[in-house]
């Protein structure tokens, strides 16, 4: 176990640098920060001496070591559009974005998981196909036209819930959320479900897939000659083997989700990491587009990491095979 754990953290940190650097690469040839800062009224010397001040004249190899040793020490250095830590701008928004992701996350969880299992166990009924041509359609329709539909819908026509912004929020500590108020649930609702709906579909074809191949296995078969009562026999033999591999898709899913929000919090105007990586981009905000592509992977690393040892855990044959 201590040697697993031990070759994942190994991966996780040349990850971790191969995206430092990528991130640092990539956001050099975006535009010149210098003139995004300053207006047309600024003189030459004035825009050299801002660009020696940020630091952009140093050789980039300079330039590389004093970014990835400030992430190391936690200072991720100033924007260059607000002049605030980016640190704290990242640490606003991370609530919106993390509660956007589990949120969605849940909805594709609580309702494909179910979904997949009916479909699973009742292929050729009629609700089995209307449900399967239902997600099909949904998975077609690119995200942006999902959350206009839904806007146009629930908030032009029916008028049932707003369509941009995160509602009311309350302070709890240093966390700003919107899940303890009526006004937060309701702005909530729109964009979870736009995310949702893409991860719902996945979730439900891959619990479909892995409940009918898991159905067909002979241990089942002999559990049903035994006379196991069929409850027992689906929910507890045939979802739990086929909840292994599902668990390794739910962490891939909460990363993307939380890494491919850009387009929902965009349509939403929904104030999390997102909706600032799209201005900083509009900006030229190069520091802050460097840590928010930094912390993406930091959290898909980590929630990988956890995928891998409760995989670890549940397996028995991967703690076998690394006893070997």
């Amino acid at each position: 176990m201590a040697l697993f754990i031990f070759k994942r953290l190994i991966q996780s940190v040349f990850v971790m640098i191969a995206v430092a650097f990528l991130a640092f690469s990539l956001f050099r040839f975006v535009g010149d920060p210098v003139s995004q800062m300053t207006g047309v009224e600024t003189s030459v010397a004035d825009q050299d001496r801002l660009r020696e001040e940020l630091g952009l004249n140093d050789p980039i190899v300079a330039q590389f070591y004093r970014f990835t040793s400030d992430l190391l020490h936690g200072e991720f250095g100033y924007s260059y559009r607000t002049r605030q830590p980016v640190a704290s701008m990242i640490a606003t928004r991370i609530p919106a974005t993390l509660e956007l992701g589990v949120v969605a996350l849940l909805i594709s969880l609580l309702v494909g998981i179910p979904a997949g299992v009916f479909t699973a166990l009742r292929p050729k009924g009629l609700t089995s196909q209307t449900i399967l041509l239902t997600t099909l359609v949904g998975v077609s329709i690119p995200t942006f036209v999902i959350g206009i539909l839904l806007i146009f819908l629930f908030g032009v026509q029916l008028g049932w819930l707003p369509t941009f912004g995160r509602g009311g929020t309350v302070q709890i500590g240093g966390w700003t959320s919107s899940l303890f108020t009526l006004d937060g649930w309701r702005s909530l609702l729109l964009p979870a479900l736009t995310l949702g709906i893409y991860q719902l579909t996945l979730t439900m074809r891959l619990v479909r897939a892995e409940m009918m191949e898991v159905m067909q296995s002979d241990y089942i078969r002999f559990a049903t000659a035994r006379g196991i009562p069929y409850r027992s026999l689906y929910f507890r033999h045939a979802l739990a083997n086929t909840m292994i591999p599902v668990i390794t898709i739910i962490g891939l899913q909460f990363g993307g989700v939380i890494a491919f929000s850009i387009v929902t919090e965009s349509v939403f105007q929904w104030p999390g990491m997102g909706l600032l990586f799209l201005e900083s981009i509009r900006f030229v905000d190069i520091p802050v587009m460097g840590v928010y592509l930094v912390v993406i992977a930091f959290f898909f690393v980590l929630v990988n990491l956890l995928v891998d040892l409760l995989y670890f855990a549940i397996d028995p044959r991967l703690r076998v095979k690394e006893d070997v």
